[in-house]
């Protein structure tokens, strides 16, 4: 016999279904090696009217469990909330692989110097001031 699913579970299977290929598996390569982790968001998802009818506790978990929620409207991921800490902390993350992105282009442009003359140069700088 087939198993029924309830119309609430239903628009949640589909949003598991949905996530399979995109949150649930992902991976990080280097040059030698490759690493994948699983993020497990089936527990972090809540359609619209959940949202609606308990924003305030869901503002005090996220707050303390650190996740982000996954919204769904018609079984559909719509939006993704997080706390503010967690939002700046990834923000923070973000500019500092900018930064080192920027860093791995200007070397493969050659727009590098030696230590030594940068040193020499800031010091010859530093006497003029």
């Amino acid at each position: 016999m087939g198993r029924t699913v309830s119309a609430v579970a239903a628009p949640q299977r589909k949003m598991e279904r949905g996530l399979a290929g995109g949150f649930f598996k992902d991976y990080i390569r280097s040059s030698r090696k490759t690493w994948k982790f699983t993020v497990h968001y089936s527990t972090q998802i809540k359609p619209i009217s959940y949202l609606k009818a308990n924003a305030a506790g869901v503002l005090q978990e996220l707050q303390e469990q650190r996740k982000p929620l996954v919204i769904t409207q018609n079984g559909e991921a719509k939006a993704v909330i997080q706390d503010v800490a967690t939002y700046e902390e990834t923000q923070e993350t973000l500019a500092l692989l900018k930064i080192l992105a920027l860093g791995n282009q200007q070397i493969a442009q050659g727009k590098v110097r030696p230590v030594a003359e940068v040193v020499q140069r800031l010091r010859a700088r530093k006497v003029t001031d």
